[in-house]
Parts: C-alpha cells; sequence; structure tokens
C-alpha cells in the first residue's frame, strides 16, 4: 500500500484528550492495522521486496527483553522500508523446539503418573500436537502488545507441512550428495534428556570436581595417570605417552595391569600426548571421550562403553547399578584400598560441559549418529562473507563468523526423541538403507523399519529463511521474496543458526545467498551492565513495562540503546524517561493543534518565511538526511538519540516556544508558522513512527486527517538548506540560555519577571525581540529602571534591573562563602600534584581523580567570581 494510492483524508482534527493513555489506545489500534491489511505483503506487487524473516522464538517460549528488543528493531527496519514504498515482508513464526517442548508434554504426564513410552510414540506425539494447541505460541500475542508489524497471513510453524517437506527435501538431497552419513561416533549425552546434542548446545562453566592421580602396572612396569573421571577408568583400553618422551620408552608396546579390573591394556605412542603436562602419561576410554576416541582410531583400539543412556555404571562387578558420581567416588575408594592412590587434590576446579536446556552435566558417549559433512557447505558459508555478497554488521563481528565456520567439525543432528522430524530413512531385514523423499512411498513388507531419531532442531530451523517462502516448491513469495534482505539477531547465535542457514541456503538455493547482511545486536543486560538471570533476580518482563509505561516507551528505550553488536544495559528509569518522551511528543502535538497547525496546501515560499522557520525547517531536513543515514548503517541508538533533541530540544523546546509570539501578533506570519509547525510536526512523526508507531499514527491521523502513518510516505529530504537562519536562531538560542543561567544563578524564579533593557542594534536579534523577552520573563524598562547587571552575549547587550528581586548583600555572602570553598579545593588539590613524593606512590587512578577536583575547582572559581562581578555593589 502507498499513501497517495490508498489513504483518503478527511478533515483535521484539533480535539486529542488532555492526557495520552497508552493502554487505551495500543490495543485497538494494531487490531485495526491487522484488519485493514497493512502488514500484508503481496508476491504480486510491481514494488522492490525487502524482507526480514523473523527468527523462529520456541513455541514454549513468552516475550523477554532479549525479543523485544530485536523485534522493535525488525520492526522499525519493516516500517520504514514499507513507507518507503516498498514490498515489505516480515514474515513470523515458531520454532518446534524439539527438547524444550518434548520436556515440557513429559512433566505434564509425570503429573498424572505416565510416561511418554505409556502412550507409545503415536499418540505423544498426538499429546504435543495437543500441548502445542493449547499452550503453545503464547509469545504470538505478546508480539502484537508490542506491535510487531509482522504478515500474520503468513506466519509459519517448523513442524507445519510445508516445511516438513522441505526437510525431507533436503535431508534426501544431502543424502544423496553424501555430505549426510551415519557413523559411530564421540557425542554430547544428556542423561537427563536423554539425547544427544550438539557441540554449540553444550555449555561450559567451572565446577569443583576432583583431580585423582593413581597408579597403573605392577612392579617395574608402571606409570601414574591423573583423571577428574575415575568412573570412566572401567572403559579405559590403553595408556598413551608422547613417542619422544625417555621415561617411558621402554613401556612403549607393553602392556601393564589395569586396577579394579582383570584386564591388561597397551601402552602406545601418540604425539597427541602432551609430556609437559602432568605425569605425561593418559588414560584412554575411547568410548567415553573425543580425544581419546581419535587416539583409539589411530591405534585400532577397542571401545568400551562403561554407562547407559542415564549414565549408571553396566560393567560387571561391584560398581554395577551405581551412578557415574556415585562409581566415581566407590572406584577411589577402591583404588585408595589398593594403595593406588598417588594423589589427590580436592577442589579441583576445571571446565564441565552442560546441557544448555537442563543444566545436567554431559556425558561423552560413543554412540551410532546421523551426521552432516559440513567442510564443502562451511567452505561455501566463508566464502559468500569474504566475496562480499553477504556483509556483517558490525564488519569487526566477522571474524567471530570466520573462526566458526572455518573450524566448523561435522555436525551431528540426529537427536534421541519422538517430537521434531523423524527421520526420512528405512532399514530393511537384509541390512537395506533407505532414504524416502517427501513424495516418495517408504519400503513396505516385513522387517523394513523407519529410522527412530528425530532431526535437530536448528536442521528445520537452519532452511528458515526460503522454506518458510514454499521451498521446494518454486512459488511466487519464493520469487519475489528471496533472498532475504537483512537478518538481524544477537552475537550470540551466530553458531547456532546463522551458519546453518548459511550453509543450507547456499547449498538449497543453488549458490544464492539467504540474505544480503547479517545484523549483528549485543545482548539486552541490567542498568548496571549484568547479565539478566533468574539466580541474580534482576530478569525483567517487558509486559509488565508495557502496561506501566506503555509499549512506544519500551520501544524506544530499547531502539535507544541499540548500537550495533553492543550489549544493552536497560533499566526502570530510561523506560519511564522514555515515557516522559511521548508524552511530551503528545502535548506539543496537542498544543500545535489548539494553535491552528495545519497540512493544508503546500509550504509557503521561503521568502514569506520568519529565521525562525526557515531554521527549523533547515534543520528538519538534516534530520531526515542523518536518520536515513544512520537507518541504512543499523545505527538505531544514534538515530533514536538524533530524534530525540531534535524532536525535544529543537521542535518542541525551541520552536514551538518561539512560535507563540508570531501566533499572538497573528497576521500573514501566524498563518505561515502555522503550515510550516504543520509540516515538521507531520515530517517528525513520520520519523518517529518506525520506533514508537503506537502515538505517532494516533497523532498522524489527527493532524493530518489521514488513513494511518503507517502506510504514509516516507520523510525525503528536500534539500532545502538555510545555513543563514541557522546561524540566527544559535545566536539567538545563545543570548536565552546564558540570560536563563544568570537569572538562575541569581536565585530567580523561572516566572519571575525582571525589567530590562535589550540592546540589540546590529545584530540579527532585533526581529526576535519579542520573543527574547516572553522566553526570558522580561518587561519593559520603566522610568525608574536601573541596570543592575549587564550581560554581554553574542554582540548584544542585556541590562537587568534586580533590585528588590533580590537581597544583593546575602547573595553576595553566599556566592563569596562558595568561592572560598572552591579557592581551598584548589590550593589542596594543587599543593598533592606538586608533591613529588606523593605522585611517586600514588595509583594512577588516584592521580587521575585529584587533577579532575581541581579541574572543577578552576570551574566553579571562574563561574563564582563572574556571579560576584554582576551584582551590584550592596
Amino acid at each position: 500500500m502507498t499513501e497517495n494510492a490508498q489513504q483518503q483524508p478527511t478533515a483535521p482534527s484539533t480535539e486529542l484528550p488532555t492526557q495520552y493513555a497508552p493502554a487505551d489506545v495500543e490495543g485497538p489500534l494494531y487490531e485495526r492495522w491487522v484488519e485493514r491489511g497493512y502488514f500484508a505483503a503481496d508476491a504480486k506487487s510491481d514494488k522492490p521486496a525487502y524482507t526480514i524473516v523473523i527468527p523462529p522464538p520456541n513455541v514454549t517460549g513468552s516475550l523477554h527483553l532479549g525479543h523485544a528488543f530485536q523485534h522493535t528493531l525488525m520492526d522499525a527496519l519493516t516500517r520504514r522500508k514499507r513507507m518507503q514504498g516498498f514490498e515489505a515482508l516480515w514474515l513470523p513464526g515458531m520454532d518446534h523446539a524439539g527438547i524444550a517442548t518434548q520436556n515440557k508434554v513429559e512433566q505434564q504426564l509425570a503429573e498424572e503418573g505416565k510416561s511418554r513410552q505409556d502412550l507409545g510414540r503415536e499418540e505423544f506425539v498426538e499429546r504435543v500436537w495437543q500441548w502445542k494447541e493449547e499452550y503453545g505460541g503464547r509469545i504470538l500475542g505478546q508480539m502484537r502488545r508490542l506491535g510487531d508489524g509482522v504478515d500474520w497471513d503468513r506466519e509459519r510453524f517448523t513442524m507445519d507441512e510445508g516445511l516438513s517437506k522441505a526437510v525431507q527435501t533436503i535431508f534426501k538431497k544431502l543424502y544423496e550428495d553424501e555430505l549426510i552419513y551415519r557413523a559411530e561416533r564421540i557425542i554430547n549425552w544428556c542423561p537427563r534428556c536423554l539425547t544427544a546434542i550438539s557441540d554449540i548446545e553444550v555449555e561450559y562453566q567451572e565446577d569443583d570436581g576432583e583431580l585423582v592421580s593413581i597408579k597403573y602396572g605392577e612392579g617395574e612396569e608402571t606409570l601414574v595417570v591423573a583423571t577428574t573421571r575415575a568412573e570412566t577408568m572401567l572403559g579405559d583400553t590403553a595408556v598413551a605417552v608422547h613417542p619422544d618422551d625417555e621415561r617411558y620408552q621402554h613401556l612403549v608396546g607393553k602392556r601393564i595391569k589395569l586396577p579394579l579390573t582383570d584386564r591388561t591394556i597397551p601402552v602406545v605412542a601418540d604425539t597427541h600426548v602432551d609430556p609437559e603436562f602432568g605425569t605425561g602419561a593418559v588414560k584412554v576410554t575411547p568410548a567415553h571421550d573425543p580425544n581419546d576416541f581419535a587416539i583409539g582410531q589411530r591405534h585400532d583400539l577397542e571401545s568400551i562403553t562403561v554407562m547407559d543412556e542415564r549414565a549408571v555404571i553396566t560393567v560387571h562387578g561391584p560398581f554395577e547399578g551405581l551412578d557415574r558420581f556415585e562409581a566415581r567416588s566407590a572406584i577411589v575408594a577402591a583404588l585408595r584400598s589398593q594403595g593406588r592412590i598417588v594423589a589427590e587434590k580436592r577442589p579441583y576446579v576445571h571446565s564441565v560441559g552442560h546441557c544448555s536446556r537442563c543444566s545436567t552435566t554431559i556425558e561423552p558417549r560413543l554412540s551410532m549418529q546421523w551426521w552432516v559433512k559440513v567442510g564443502p557447505l562451511a567452505k561455501a558459508a566463508g566464502d559468500a562473507v569474504r566475496d562480499g555478497r553477504v556483509k556483517i554488521h558490525p564488519e569487526d563481528m566477522s571474524k567471530r563468523y570466520f573462526d566458526w565456520v572455518d573450524n566448523m567439525h561435522d555436525w551431528c543432528i540426529s537427536r534421541q526423541l519422538w517430537w521434531g522430524h523423524r527421520i526420512p530413512v528405512w532399514y530393511g531385514p537384509e541390512g537395506e538403507v533407505v532414504c524416502v523423499g517427501p513424495d516418495e512411498q517408504p519400503p513396505t513388507g516385513e522387517g523394513w523399519r523407519q529410522d527412530t531419531d528425530v532431526l535437530d532442531t536448528w536442521f528445520s530451523s537452519g532452511l528458515w529463511p526460503f522454506s518458510t517462502l514454499g521451498w521446494p516448491e518454486q512459488t511466487a513469495d519464493l520469487r519475489k521474496f528471496y533472498p532475504t534482505d537483512v537478518l538481524l539477531t544477537g552475537h550470540d547465535i551466530i553458531f547456532f543458526w546463522v551458519a546453518r542457514m548459511m550453509m543450507f541456503g547456499l547449498y538449497a538455493m543453488d549458490g544464492e545467498v539467504p540474505f544480503r547482511t547479517i545484523a549483528l545486536t549485543g545482548l539486552v543486560r541490567d542498568e548496571r551492565g549484568k547479565k539478566m538471570s533468574k539466580s541474580f533476580g534482576n530478569v525483567v518482563d517487558p509486559l509488565d513495562w508495557m502496561d506501566k509505561y506503555g509499549s512506544d516507551a519500551v520501544r524506544f528505550t530499547l531502539a535507544r540503546g541499540a548500537n550495533p553488536g553492543t550489549d544493552v544495559p536497560i533499566g526502570e528509569d530510561w523506560v519511564q524517561a522514555s515515557r516522559n518522551f511521548a508524552n511530551k511528543i503528545w502535548n506539543a502535538t496537542r498544543f500545535a493543534l489548539m494553535n491552528g497547525a495545519t497540512v493544508e496546501g503546500p509550504l509557503p515560499d521561503p521568502s514569506e518565511m520568519s529565521a525562525t522557520d526557515r531554521w527549523i525547517l533547515s534543520r528538519l531536513n538534516r534530520t531526515v538526511a542523518e536518520v536515513d543515514a544512520f537507518y541504512d548503517d543499523f545505527q538505531f541508538a544514534k538515530l533514536s538519540d538524533s530524534l530525540y533533541h531534535f524532536a525535544w530540544d529543537e521542535v518542541f523546546d525551541w520552536y514551538v516556544e518561539l512560535s507563540k509570539t508570531t501566533f499572538q501578533a497573528g497576521g500573514r506570519g501566524a498563518e505561515v508558522s502555522r503550515r510550516v509547525l504543520g509540516e515538521v510536526l507531520d515530517v517528525t512523526l513520520k520519523l518517529l513512527h518506525p520506533v514508537v508507531p503506537f502515538v505517532t499514527d494516533t497523532l498522524w491521523t489527527t493532524l493530518t486527517g489521514g488513513e494511518s502513518v503507517v502506510i504514509a510516505d516516507w520523510p525525503a529530504d528536500s534539500g532545502f538548506r538555510d545555513d543563514t537562519a541557522e546561524k540566527e536562531i544559535e545566536t539567538l538560542q545563545s543570548v536565552i540560555t546564558e540570560v536563563r543561567r544568570f537569572r538562575a544563578d541569581q536565585g530567580l524564579q523561572p516566572g519571575q519577571r525582571v525589567p530590562a533593557r535589550l540592546t540589540l542594534d546590529g545584530t540579527a536579534l532585533a526581529p526576535h525581540e519579542a520573543a527574547i523577552r516572553q522566553l526570558l520573563r522580561l518587561q519593559p524598562e520603566g522610568d525608574a529602571f536601573a541596570a543592575t547587571a549587564t550581560l554581554p552575549v553574542a554582540g548584544a547587550t542585556v541590562a537587568l534591573d534586580l533590585s528588590g528581586t533580590i537581597d544583593v548583600a546575602a547573595e553576595r555572602k553566599r556566592l563569596a562563602k562558595d568561592l572560598a570553598a572552591a579557592e581551598k579545593e584548589k590550593a589542596q588539590a594543587t599543593a598533592k600534584l606538586g608533591n613529588e613524593a606523593f605522585l611517586a606512590k600514588a595509583p594512577d587512578n588516584v592521580v587521575d581523580k585529584i587533577r579532575g577536583r581541581l579541574a572543577k575547582a578552576d570551574e566553579d572559581i571562574a563561574r563564582l567570581q563572574a556571579q560576584l562581578d554582576r551584582l551590584p555593589q550592596a
């Protein structure tokens, strides 16, 4: 939609409630936007396309500040592009969140005294779909609260029919291209979730553990190994030493006794071993450690699994049936009783992997899994950024991306779950393996069975930019809206999602990139810069702030903190300040409407305008150009700050105030200023709209009579500049500011009127005398006028008669006391900085602090002396 084609203007209104009430406006206004189809994108449109696909939130999730932050920025981008005449598509949807969703339903079943095994796979999956319909998708309603301008008719879900077809299609394609394979390897296993998880879903933290040194072998043929996981020794099949380590060369090739067992194991020489670390000898457990697995492969060692899927010991003997941690203590005790413990260290703080879903300690485990051969895919993903087809913003984040894609290991994509895309592979009674595509019938007959695993959730999410547009079908949406324009997401998700989409997009779409720009944001933190966490008690529900201050206030606060790639601190005081900004916009527009501001008719010729009018229009066009440049560079904080200061400082605090005298004078000058004020508000509200949509649409429709600012045309820089007018008003502002400062220094009340003589001859300020007097509360000089203070400012002179307004003697006494205190502070700071012995011993930060005190004292002395000089003699 465009403003010219669709909007039917009505008569502008001058009526606005005295106060803005977000709760009364936002909900009904959003539903009106949706009902009128403002966010619906048309694949048949001749307009240029602009596409963003939303990073799909988990179906189990609810809106947190991180979501609100990124959604605000994506919404701002698409709202602006829509106003610029693009066919803008912001596509929403949700991720099926395999592990998280299955856990939710299993918890629900547990409350009923049941397990998924009681239901069976088919009935359990049906139960999950029921849960999804009843409880899932809560976040979608919360997105409406925030004002997300998404195309709800195109909402997708990673388990819906179309996306499931895409998953099956690309799996078969990868399989046939030998980029998917099945192999037994070490994986990250969660004994709580009972599934493999990928490397990037393992969170490492420093845990208090133990380091135990154990003597292996007997008699002369012994060596010592150290371990933090003594329970895994039951699966040791070798001890490895470095081939150049002379201490152990006599043992290489021999077999030594493995304690607590009736087995002997070989001593092997392997360059992986660091002879300088510990004893230079390491136990090798190929089935329970990735490095040991690699050593085992090189030396053809047996892999012995000693734990089941719940990390319970399965080796026959006294430790069978014990949990891994119970077994650890029991094994150490048994070794101690045999005199095989050489050393024990507790606590031994070391990095331990935990499941990102449930925080359970990960158990490396040998397992048959499905893998993606990422080498060629990752190379293509790296090349697309290196050759400029995809740009990462900010550019310095590219290093993190390359560090990942250039060193990526093959990706374990199978998960031992029931909820998710089931792997489309069937096994036959004679060892046959058949991969089935979406339009193919699986093999039937006795003995055929489908693989029981499902695919990693990130597998389907990796297809999101093109599967949501209809791939593998060549749909009108795919032709119109692919590749997408911007992927906006947090820098912490480069590994989880961004790299996956790059690999799959380039592969499935024959080298076409999935998006042209990757715009990376920081993470939202509390006002002290601390990570938000339930354990810290600093987690904020954005809905609470929306209820209290309105969605616009939350959005503006988040956007104003959004420097590219940088974490965003946020506190409630800042949201309150943004609420005050929304109120300021409301009140200023209400004042303008009450005073006849209008958008009707063309702008008058600049020759009819006052310097004030020409100044604000010049500043307006500079702001339009500045905001456009910031948008193109994803500088949301800077564009928000620019709009804040232009709207509040220049439009509301200066232009509106300076225009009051013009309106009071009436005549043609007032007519011109009313039209200029209408123009400035029209453009300013449009500029603000993508970030604060609700209040701006309410005000813009009232001001202009237009249907909605959502479909209005984005402002263009007209090129109008008036440097002379800008300099003139800057001079005027400096005079008013300086006199206001003097009045405040003298203790005058803001509304207190003071007789004054203004000498403006020979300056550009002469036409502004009425405005100066009104803004500064200066009344004309009377017959008894006697200047007690004279302020020369910018070529003009302002003489004030303060007699009768202040107690000069008391004021001199107060200022003299403050001046003496400042001089004493200066003397103390000067003495310290002149003491060489002190400077030699004091830390740099202490010296810097004293230098700051000296500078502050100098400023105070100059200010206080100037105030004293301006006062008449008592």
